[in-house]
């Protein structure tokens, strides 16, 4: 039965997201702008369905490659930890959302005249979206322990790492030292 639960939640991260996009839509701002500076991002999306599929032949024994989705533990309180992580990262996540404002983005708008956020959750990490994002899916692979999801958390972790440092050339170039005074301030992560 709690196994369960942060397969469910993981729709949760991407509906707030779409949400989010939605209504900024309402005000003329065009949030998802994936892959718009950079082409490569597309790379990531085949190795997202294939995750998900993963993930989900995991949880209710669907048709993929068992050593791949074999479970390394199945133990009852670290099922709870898991579920409590990812039940924290959700909730950062929202948080996060709604500190960002009009600011949101998915990918990085080159074309935005947005202020620099640093209140809430950014007054702690300058990247809590990303925090949240890995401290989910790190939740993800406790409860659902297999080289599939170490494969993806690595994979993800790495495809962050790389989209902050995009980011962060960007707002240095974009607010210039007023961004590079927080970075002074605020970790990178946490």
């Amino acid at each position: 039965m709690f196994k369960y639960i942060p397969l469910f939640e993981l729709p949760i991260l991407i509906i707030m997201v779409l949400i989010r996009s939605a209504m900024l839509r309402r005000h003329g701002i065009k949030a998802i702008v994936f892959g718009m500076t950079d082409k490569t991002d597309y790379v990531i999306i085949p190795i997202v369905f294939l995750f998900f599929y993963g993930l989900t032949a995991t949880v209710f024994n669907l048709p993929f490659p068992i050593i791949l989705i074999k479970s390394f533990w199945d133990i009852f309180i670290i099922d709870i930890i898991s579920i409590i992580i990812c039940t924290i990262s959700l909730i950062w996540f929202g948080i996060t959302l709604k500190t960002f404002g009009k600011s949101f983005r998915v990918g990085i708008d080159e074309n935005s005249n947005d202020r620099l956020i640093i209140n809430g959750t950014f007054a702690i990490s300058r990247n809590p979206i990303y925090v949240g994002f890995i401290s989910f899916f790190i939740g993800m692979f406790i409860i659902y322990s297999n080289i599939l999801l170490i494969i993806f958390l690595l994979f993800l972790t790495i495809m962050i790492h790389r989209q902050i440092i995009r980011e962060e050339t960007f707002l240095k170039k974009h607010y210039g030292n007023e961004y590079v005074e927080y970075c002074k301030k605020v970790r990178r992560y946490i």
